[in-house]
């Protein structure tokens, strides 16, 4: 009995170890991103929405950002600089054409009388997201990222994180956005 009890309390023991010792901002499993260290926040895809935007070409996706608790309140409040355990994500997806989309945008457009050259006009600028490309993460730890404006960066295309020469270009990228702390992203309410 005394050693069923041993083994109970060990098994115990290592599961706790093993949950207090598994990274907060992701899964245990999951491979970091170079320099940074940065894994893929669990539950990010449950995050509420900052904003969302389009980027043309050559690169035409669509962006979807959104943000842990912590950064939501930092955009509600208008908090700069955003305060530690800030987790911004910015999920791209490519830009395609939506035939079921381009088919109620034209017959709403005839019923309004639109000329055929302004309906044309209208199809060409009309996208949908399509296919992922890839999911960015900004992580706020003034400490363990001093050197780098206090944010973490990390990319992940199909899961895996991005290789190290992609992480180097990261803080130069948000560089411009100092006086905002280095985010390009404005809340939407």
């Amino acid at each position: 009995m005394k050693r069923i009890v041993f083994y109970l309390v060990a098994i115990a023991m290592a599961g706790g170890m093993l949950a207090v010792t598994a990274p907060l901002s992701g899964h245990a499993d999951e491979e970091a991103a170079p320099i940074y260290g940065v894994k893929l926040p669990a539950g990010y895809r449950d995050w509420p929405m900052i904003s969302i935007a389009q980027v043309g070409a050559p690169v035409n996706d669509i962006r979807a950002k959104l943000g842990n608790d912590t950064a939501m309140k930092a955009f509600r409040d208008g908090t700069r600089p955003f305060p530690d355990g800030t987790i911004i994500a910015r999920l791209a997806y490519q830009q395609v054409a939506s035939e079921e989309s381009n088919k109620v945008i034209r017959a709403v457009a005839e019923q309004r009388g639109l000329p055929p050259e302004q309906i044309e006009k209208l199809l060409a600028g009309s996208f949908v997201a399509g296919p992922p490309t890839n999911v960015q993460f900004m992580v706020k730890d003034s400490k363990k990222y001093a050197a780098t404006g206090g944010w973490g960066f990390a990319q992940f295309t199909n899961g895996k994180p991005d290789d190290e020469a992609t992480h180097k270009t990261c803080f130069g990228c948000h560089a411009p956005a100092k006086d905002h702390d280095f985010v390009f992203t404005r809340y939407t309410p």
